[in-house]
């Protein structure tokens, strides 16, 4: 049996709920799709001319430092797929006079070193592993295996030399053995809307949303100037924490390694909201709250979502769009009830209306609109 992360580490990971995915690469230095080797169809040869004039150094060793002294936890992305060593594609086997076993050592030397030269890993974020997608049926010379990844062989080394580092293989199908996060690649767990990627139920206690701040790739894209709004990304973040997933926010810094304005502008709007409204997100789980619109028939609702702290007990619902009804009926789990309740406004700190109906099982939420304001607002209920 493949080992899992420690229940210690697979803690702290859901309690992060909110981290930076960052793509920063040789296509960086051109402004391209991080494919960009594949999209061109560079040769090897060419695309090692574009690491000439890199500062010859190790980034990750200088990043590790940084997040240590920042205080952030760091973690690592991981491609199977590798258009550059003489082992991976078969035609650079036959020239090169080499096995696909030569490919598999080198990978897992490399997972081998990450583990071990940078101190402690949060995560390790696996892609490239995709049995049957259209890279592999179309364009085989350059994403086919020329054998087996030893994929739980490569896991169970990560479990054993960074016990607290959650493994999230972006499969898209059924998590492995030894695979800690299921991921849903610029989704929500559930709603499916990326290219039918994401069809698969959550089957994991830990799950993640990653999303571009951009919308055309990972990468530094030169010419793409079309930044996500910060209210299509709160809300992304609070639809993730609702159900129960961490969001990976994507970055791809400049060839010089600078964060674009539009980028940090909207980062830092997310900090600051933040630090007013982290409680209902940071250490939080997915709601248990069932939120309806009691003007609706039969019950629907939109632009509200649900989390709960499950030390405290205590529920936050979060209205993010102005699609969110005044008045929010928000039902207890199955078997519980409520002899009282308060509902307090973070933005502001001061109380909204909460009333206990039904049989004491339904409470009804009312935030007016001249109480709301900026990107989103999370109410804290507290019942007794």
């Amino acid at each position: 049996m493949v080992a899992q992360v420690s229940a210690r580490g697979l803690k702290q990971y859901q309690d992060d709920r909110f981290g930076m995915f960052v793509h920063w690469g040789l296509y960086s230095l051109i402004g391209a799709s991080e494919w960009l080797m594949f999209h061109e169809r560079y040769s090897v040869a060419d695309y090692e001319q574009l690491a000439e004039p890199k500062f010859a150094r190790d980034p990750i060793a200088e990043l590790a430092d940084a997040c240590r002294d920042a205080g952030v936890r760091l973690g690592f992305y991981v491609s199977f797929v590798d258009w550059h060593h003489p082992a991976y594609r078969e035609t650079f086997r036959r020239r090169n006079d080499l096995v696909w076993d030569d490919y598999v050592e080198f990978l897992h030397g490399q997972i081998r070193e990450l583990c071990t030269n940078y101190g402690d890993v949060a995560e390790f974020w696996l892609d490239g592993y995709w049995p049957v997608t259209w890279p592999w049926l179309q364009f085989p010379n350059w994403f086919v295996p020329g054998g087996d990844f030893r994929l739980e062989n490569a896991i169970e080394l990560i479990h054993e030399l960074q016990p607290d580092a959650v493994v999230m293989n972006n499969r898209h199908t059924e998590p492995g053995p030894g695979e800690d996060v299921q991921g849903y690649e610029g989704d929500v767990p559930g709603e499916n809307t990326n290219l039918d990627l994401n069809v698969t139920p959550p089957m994991r206690e830990a799950l993640e949303t990653c999303q571009t701040l951009t919308s055309s790739g990972y990468g530094f894209q030169r010419h793409d100037h079309h930044y996500r709004p910060p209210s299509e990304l709160v809300a992304m973040l609070l639809r993730s924490a609702a159900a129960g997933a961490n969001f990976l926010l994507n970055v791809g810094p400049s060839p010089e390694g600078e964060v674009a304005r539009p980028a940090r502008d909207r980062l830092a709007e997310l900090g600051a909201w933040l630090r007013v409204n982290g409680e209902g997100v940071y250490g939080t789980r997915a709601g248990r709250l069932a939120l309806s619109d009691p003007a609706t028939d039969p019950p629907a609702i939109a632009g509200v979502a649900a989390t709960v702290n499950p030390k405290s007990g205590t529920h936050y619902v979060h209205l993010f769009d102005g699609r969110a009804p005044t008045t929010i009926y928000a039902e207890l789990p199955a078997g519980e009830h409520a002899d009282s309740a308060r509902a307090t406004l973070l933005h502001d700190g001061d109380e909204v209306d909460i009333a206990v109906q039904g049989d004491c099982d339904t409470l009804v939420v009312t935030v007016p609109a001249e109480r709301r304001g900026g990107l989103a607002n999370t109410v804290r209920v507290e019942v007794a």
